[in-house]
């Protein structure tokens, strides 16, 4: 057995010092980007939400303020030399915040609970490296026969299907938090309203004011309570970038996760201290709806929407904060991959154009039969520039653009249930590798907002997943991913920058490549 320690180097220092410095408590105001769907970690898929639910949950693993990942309710875990075994000794002073302790079986239910196929996770295929969790989604196999044991209260054994790399990195993310069953068996779908929810994060939810404002305070029976400096989180739900910026600039709120591209060169001149941004892994891109009865079923359709959208003027002109421009659906940098681009890329704009206007007249369209499309956005001003630029770049193939706008809950329920001929997605890395973006095109993947099917993908993608040597894996995953690029089975974008704005008066905030930042490493400079 391999065993690996707890906390170490830098990360034990630093949280040493705080034992011995504790932090001013104080009141964070936080404008997130959208009103949460829900707080049920088993009903989100949204940075947004993450937000508010990784500051009142913690999994087996967490994240540090620089993202890099430390225990979390698990002090230490061994992983079996085949790396299919995970046996992790959870940490005595865990508990809830009504004071029960969190427990092995804790998390037996909460992987079964969000396997199950009546849960109906929109991101339980995260698991599915868990021996049977496919299965048990798909309603194949009893959620009794999950790879997943409570030895004893305070040792859960996960056996996963075959050796998966990055699976320590994915038990950090929501869908492997634990819920308390407890409650949740007490009050079932209710389990996560204020005065119901009982959580182990930092911090417990107090009150949610739809569309207004949600707040959570200290959690007192945090393990790490005493190094928590902050007494609240608001979380304010601002969907409008220019709205959060004007919050920000009159002092009513302390950091506003995302602000408007078009006052980038503003906020340098003006709040230079207060501007952050940083590499992001994440991609903005277009879904292709290829559900019958759509357009967009047809590839050369696709192809042709794609080859006319000028990335660079996108990026350059529009937005001009760092983005740069996508040809492949993997961003760069990612570990132990290099993604392949499509063929066009070196292409000028006129031959672009050309080869695009040939596509579609052999799909059948022109002036006597002119493409009409349905393109959806949720609410953001840059989401609107980015659809007016694209349906201008594409009036001169002679495609007729009617645009639909919508609140980011609603805009995503309507793209999984295939409303739509084109619409606006992003997608943030959940852990640092080319999987968690491919499996976004697999079949029957509920985040494969546009349907993509392709036997020749998946075969690719289950051959890499079964793959053991790094090398080896990386190849059958770009072989995917140039199927799909061949496909065009999206249209990407850009890959993302994050943009922050955050108080100087703040402390502990640390860009990352993941943009992840826990509430309980943050406090005030006072």
């Amino acid at each position: 057995m391999t065993k690996t320690r707890t906390l170490m180097g830098p990360i034990a220092m630093a949280l040493a010092f705080s034992v011995a410095t504790p932090l001013q408590a104080d009141t964070l105001r936080l404008a997130i980007m959208g009103e949460p769907a829900s707080l049920d970690p088993h009903k989100i898929s949204g940075t947004w939400e993450n937000d508010v639910v990784g500051d009142l949950f913690e999994g087996l693993v967490t994240e540090a303020a620089d993202g890099t990942r430390i225990p979390g309710v698990a002090e230490s875990w061994e992983i079996s030399d085949d790396g299919t075994v995970y046996t992790f000794t959870l940490r005595n002073d865990a508990k809830w915040s009504d004071g029960e302790p969190v427990t092995a079986d804790d998390f037996v239910f909460a992987f079964q609970r969000i396997l199950a196929p009546a849960t109906a996770a929109d991101y339980a295929y995260l698991l599915y490296p868990i021996k049977n969790a496919e299965a048990v989604y798909a309603g194949e196999a009893d959620t009794s026969t999950l790879g997943v044991e409570a030895l004893d209260a305070t040792t859960l054994q996960v056996t996963l299907e075959r050796s998966t790399p990055y699976f320590l990195d994915q038990l950090s993310h929501y869908t492997a938090y634990p819920v308390p069953s407890h409650t949740v068996e007490a009050y079932g779908n209710d389990w996560s309203r204020p005065g119901n929810m009982v959580s182990n994060g930092a911090f417990q939810l107090k009150e949610w004011q739809s569309q207004t404002r949600i707040t959570a305070t200290r959690n007192p029976h945090f393990h790490d309570v005493d190094n928590v400096a902050l007494e609240e989180v608001v979380y304010y739900p601002i969907e409008e970038r220019n709205t959060a910026l004007n919050r920000f600039r009159a002092g009513e709120i302390d950091i506003a996760r995302e602000f408007p591209t078009q006052q980038y060169d503003w906020l340098m001149d003006n709040l230079p201290e207060a501007v952050q941004v940083a590499p992001y892994l994440g991609i903005y891109y277009y879904a292709f709806n290829a559900r019958d009865g759509h357009a967009t079923t047809d590839p050369r359709v696709r192809e042709a929407l794609s080859l006319a959208v000028r990335r660079e003027v996108i990026t350059d002109q529009i937005l001009g904060t760092g983005e740069v421009p996508a040809y492949s659906f993997v961003p760069p940098n990612v570990s132990h991959y290099k993604a392949p681009s499509v063929d066009f890329a070196d292409l000028s704009q006129d031959e672009r154009l050309e080869r695009a206007q040939e596509l579609l007249q052999e799909a059948g369209y022109g002036p006597d039969n002119p493409l009409e499309l349905m393109l959806r956005y949720n609410t953001s001003e840059d989401h609107r520039k980015v659809a007016i630029a694209v349906a201008a770049m594409w009036k001169p193939l002679g495609v007729e653009v009617e645009l639909y706008n919508a609140e980011v809950a609603v805009h995503y329920a309507d793209i999984r249930q295939g409303d739509f001929d084109v619409a606006r997605a992003g997608w943030i890395g959940d852990y640092n590798d080319a999987q968690n973006f491919l499996s976004l095109l697999e079949s029957n993947v509920s985040n494969n907002y546009g349907a993509y099917s392709s036997s020749e993908f998946d075969a690719l993608m289950s051959d890499a997943a079964n793959t053991q040597d790094m090398d080896s894996r990386a190849e059958l995953m770009a072989e995917a991913e140039t199927i799909a690029l061949e496909d065009s089975a999206t249209l990407p974008i850009y890959y993302y920058v994050s943009r922050n704005l955050v108080s100087p008066d703040l402390t502990g905030w640390e860009t990352n490549i993941e943009d992840i930042h826990r509430s309980r490493w943050i406090g005030f400079d006072n």
